[in-house]
């Protein structure tokens, strides 16, 4: 990440970016997402809000996408798309055209400027700094969970924060407990359920915070974050180590002087690293420091041309077993050196694939398919990229994104089998064959699929998010939910979907304020998905918030014009027909 990105991304935590202010005609109060003008009030969305303060504060200036992605959408998987959905409600709330601006320029090619007088009159006080638990850094040691509440009292911003914490605090002896209770009858017999809760927590953790990138070229951040995530993977398959997932995505190296860090390690260990590509070569800076200490236990420079990025990880991977206090059995070692693929164009495709996918949107959909099948014609052999491209086949038809659906899970399927013959012992072909099965309806299948999954990789998060989606479907929501959060230890930085699942469980429980909690987290993670939007909806509808669930219905009608919830639910996986009805209810009284 540049340097400009990343003093940018910072200063939207300062303390000017909360207040009322003047913006052309209109007043603009922060606080509560509002814009006023000659009497009318109009709501504006958290996120488009936040968009509109960031650009006040830097009036003038051409401000580019990738430094408000990077801003605004910290450690979220978003395409370009959920930057553009904003400014298209921005605009509208503000009567602005991109065409004719008064308010918001669009300069091509460079970002966006706001060319509006802007005038700050007052700075609102953020109850949040009143909170002791968040001015104390031992009894906050991560950094909150985003709230985007519109109009929530002091005490419910209080539940939230905390209710947040303990999700991501969960004691692995209890979630173990939780887990060997409410998963009987179908649910994961993984072997680490078979092990003592305190063998479990005594086993040495590491996390591997996200590489950032070096240099001008946003386009690489999916180099690092891919080498990030298959790092975890390979560490992930020595049986006396425990992978945790980073909180947040760092913006500076943990122990650097005079830097700001935003949240503790969750792990012993904590592995940090730099990414810069030029067009054929790669520089990669990468060290360990030991969090109770604060001691760098290895660091190392590799200088190498880019073809030689397979050989990189893996002496990366080599010298970090020899360094962490771990014993790994031959099988072990056999197992994490046979690489996905030896061609590092192949993997460079796979990598670019799937950075677009975890967007969840039909124009990254498209890309990420085009980048899996070059991995394919590079590498047939590639048994990820055939399941990432199944993925891809697999969401045509959920989301209704192709007008035959039932060619396009037939293929899904096809290539996720394929994948399995390839490799039969990589835990990511299994999760998503398993999420096939479901999309199908075959949940018996799509379980025992899971169960070889955390079998071959007990860390494999996924694993245990897809099991709680699939009790929730199943009409099993008290199942779901000491799974995910068991997934949220794991993988803090899961991504949008883990808080989706939580929130729809919560939702089936009949409990508002944990599914709002926590639908509002996927909401802030990924605004353009349509199902957490449905889910937020009902669920606003369900509290009795009705002005609320019209406006969230106004915003899926912008995502998708025209849609109907039951169209919508006749490609869903959910089997509990009471759920679907109660579902469908809730949405037709706004009008869904």
């Amino acid at each position: 990440m540049t340097d400009s990105v990343a003093t940018a991304a910072t200063a939207i935590t300062s303390d000017s970016t909360a207040g009322v202010l003047r913006i052309g005609n209109w007043g603009v109060n922060a606080t509560s997402n509002e814009l006023t003008r000659d009497g009318e009030i109009v709501r504006v969305e958290p996120k488009a809000m936040e968009v509109l303060v960031f650009l006040a504060d830097r009036a003038g200036q051409v401000v580019s996408r990738e430094v408000l992605l990077a801003a605004l959408w910290q450690g979220a998987m978003v395409g370009d798309d959920a930057l553009t959905q904003a400014m298209i409600k921005l605009r509208k709330s503000l009567g602005d055209t991109a065409r004719s601006p008064q308010y918001i320029e669009t300069i091509s090619k460079r970002g966006y400027r706001l060319i509006a007088h802007v005038e700050r009159l007052a700075v609102a006080e953020r109850a949040e700094e009143k909170l002791p638990s968040e001015s104390s850094p031992e009894k906050a040691p991560v950094e909150p969970v985003h709230d985007h509440a519109r109009d929530r009292p002091r005490y419910a911003r209080r539940v939230t924060k905390v209710a947040a914490l303990l999700v991501l605090l969960l004691a692995g002896g209890a979630a173990i407990y939780a887990l060997r209770e409410q998963s009987g009858g179908g649910g994961i017999e993984a072997p680490f359920l078979e092990d003592s809760a305190e063998r479990w927590s005594a086993l040495p953790t590491i996390t591997v915070t996200p590489f950032e990138t070096v240099g001008d070229d946003s386009t690489e951040t999916y180099l690092a974050r891919g080498m990030t995530s298959d790092l975890m993977t390979d560490l992930s398959q020595v049986s006396g180590l425990r992978v945790v997932s980073s909180l947040i995505f760092p913006r500076h190296d943990p122990d650097s002087k005079g830097s700001k860090v935003l949240a503790k390690p969750t792990a012993r260990y904590w592995l940090s690293g730099t990414v810069q590509r030029q067009p054929e070569s790669l520089r990669i800076n990468v060290r360990l420091i030991d969090a109770e200490s604060g001691r760098q236990l290895w660091a190392e420079r590799y200088d190498h041309p880019f073809r030689d990025l397979i050989v990189v990880q893996e002496g990366i991977v080599n010298r970090l077993l020899q360094v962490l206090p771990v014993k790994v059995s031959e099988a072990e070692r056999q197992r994490i050196a046979r690489r996905y693929t030896r061609n590092v164009e192949a993997y460079d495709f796979y990598l670019r694939g799937k950075s677009a996918f975890l967007a969840r949107q039909p124009r990254e959909n498209e890309t990420a398919r085009q980048m899996y099948q070059h991995a394919i014609d590079l590498d047939p052999a590639f048994a990820r990229a055939y399941a990432g491209l199944a993925l891809t086949h697999a969401d045509d038809y959920r989301n209704q994104w192709t007008p035959d659906g039932e060619k396009s899970l037939a293929k899904a399927l096809q290539l996720a089998e394929t994948a399995l013959r390839i490799d039969p012992d990589l835990a990511e072909v299994y999760g998503v064959l398993a999420y096939i099965r479901a999309v199908r309806l075959d949940y018996k299948e799509a379980i025992n699929l899971l169960k070889r999954a955390v079998e071959l990789d007990r860390s494999y998060a996924d694993a245990y998010a897809y099991m709680g989606a699939f009790h929730t479907h199943m009409g099993q929501p008290e199942k779901a939910i000491p799974l995910v959060r068991f997934a949220i230890r794991l993988n803090p930085g899961g991504g949008f979907i883990y808080h989706l699942v939580l929130g729809r469980a919560y939702l089936f429980l009949s409990d508002l304020e944990q599914a709002t909690i926590n639908l509002k987290e996927a909401i802030a993670r990924n605004g353009a998905d349509l199902e957490a939007r449905m889910y937020m909806a009902a669920t606003l509808v369900a509290a009795g918030n009705l002005p609320e669930a019209q406006w969230e219905a106004e915003e899926i009608r912008l995502l998708q014009p025209g849609i109907a919830a039951r169209q919508w639910l006749q490609t869903y996986p959910m089997t509990d027909q009471r759920q679907k009805q109660k579902l469908l209810s809730l949405l037709a009284t706004v009008g869904l």
